[in-house]
């Protein structure tokens, strides 16, 4: 029964994309065909193949040696701060930050990373009919973030039409930077989290082309320029450039940790004064009933669905970080289905503050027009952040149970 439920779930959130189409007969059913169709199989491969199984497991194995490795460093830094039994949120989860991204940006540095993602991108464009950009675009940000892969495709982004930008902005709402795909395994079960990351960026396709269906003609289908190609007698030296990523990672530590302190100590302010008019009224409950129906139709017993919701509520008002710090000591406890749409769910950056980074990098990136339509859309980027999360776990619970 659950299973069909999981079924008509997915259907439900498809739905939801056509009624909030912005011209619905603009939609390419075709390429949203080959894109469901597409996501099932990944979904399929990854979490029932034992090559899938065995491939996410090595990937998983990958980042927690990683990880392990950081904490060299951190032991070094922080000496008895530093307990392995019993690891602080920013022992565990935001000082292997200080490896993984530099890591990352040495392999932007040296060029394999943009070789990878550009065939990828050109790959993912071929088999789905999406436009070159928009493909590109979703495989790059899974890479570098989105404010990231926003600063980079500044001269693409001016170059396209207003209705463009609206789809760009809206697929970085889905994003997840894979240097922080470290923070996450050590809190949730990995295996669902890298899963996630492929099936989000499908997703963020899927959403885009069916809320905003665009026509991009053949002339206007190229990549302009992401990134700044510098003539390399000009490059950044090395270790300058080292100095700065390291650094960024820092302010990347310190931006998370006075997000996750500020939204819990203001959550727990508002549940405190929900409580003056009824002691059983939270911030939670309030946002559980809203996202309730939608996580029932993941396919859950009503009581892990009440669960649920109030975690996917939290999520989205706070940040992925707050919800996985939250669940991260009995998660392993909870049943199957539920373990696995809820960490696919909320491994994205969909919530509240990724709306302000978006308008605020497309501020400084296009014209006053472009910015505005985009300001004024800002209702579709939520929703398609939210839809995208909804579809990936949906997607992944048909397979876990």
């Amino acid at each position: 029964m659950y299973l069909i439920i999981n079924i008509i779930g997915l259907i439900v959130f498809l739905g939801i994309g056509w009624l909030f189409s912005k011209n619905r007969k603009e939609i390419n059913w075709k390429t949203v065909g080959i894109m469901v169709v597409l996501n099932l199989l990944l979904a399929w491969f990854l979490v029932s193949s034992a090559a899938g199984r065995a491939g996410v497991k090595a990937a998983a194995d990958g980042f927690a040696w990683i990880v392990n490795v950081s904490a060299k460093g951190t032991v070094f830094a922080l000496g008895d701060w530093y307990t392995p039994k019993n690891l602080n949120f920013i022992c565990s989860a935001l000082m292997p930050i200080l490896m993984i991204v530099p890591l990352f940006d040495i392999l932007n540095y040296i060029g394999v990373l943009p070789w990878i993602i550009k065939w990828i991108g050109r790959g993912l464009s071929l088999i789905t009919g999406e436009p070159k950009f928009e493909s590109f675009f979703a495989v790059e940000m899974m890479f570098l973030g989105n404010t990231e892969v926003l600063a980079v495709s500044g001269m693409q982004l001016r170059a396209m039409n207003k209705e463009r930008n609206l789809t760009i902005a809206m697929m970085s709402m889905s994003c997840v930077t894979a240097s922080i795909l470290g923070a996450y395994i050590e809190m949730m079960p990995g295996q669902y989290i890298l899963t996630a990351v492929p099936i989000n960026i499908i997703n963020s396709l899927i959403a885009v082309s069916m809320l905003n269906p665009v026509k991009v003609p053949a002339e206007d289908d190229t990549i302009e320029k992401v990134g700044a190609e510098v003539d390399s007698d000009k490059r950044e030296p090395f270790f300058s450039f080292l100095g700065d990523s390291i650094l960024g990672a820092g302010k990347l530590i310190l931006i998370i940790i006075a997000n996750v302190v500020a939204f819990v100590a203001l959550a727990a302010l508002i549940d405190a004064i929900l409580a003056l008019f009824w002691k059983d009224l939270s911030l939670e409950s309030i946002l559980g009933v809203i996202m309730f129906p939608f996580s029932w139709l993941l396919g859950l017993p009503v009581h892990q669905a009440w669960m649920l919701s109030q975690d996917m509520g939290m999520k989205l008002i706070t940040n992925e970080f707050v919800v996985m710090g939250k669940v991260t000591g009995e998660i392993n406890s909870y049943a199957p289905h539920l373990r696995a749409v809820l960490t696919v769910f909320v491994t994205s950056f969909a919530n509240f503050g990724t709306l302000g980074m978006i308008i605020g990098a497309f501020k400084g990136l296009v014209n006053k027009e472009n910015n505005d339509y985009i300001a004024s859309n800002i209702g579709y980027l939520m929703l398609s952040g939210i839809l995208v999360s909804l579809l990936s776990a949906a997607f992944v619970g048909l397979f876990v149970w």
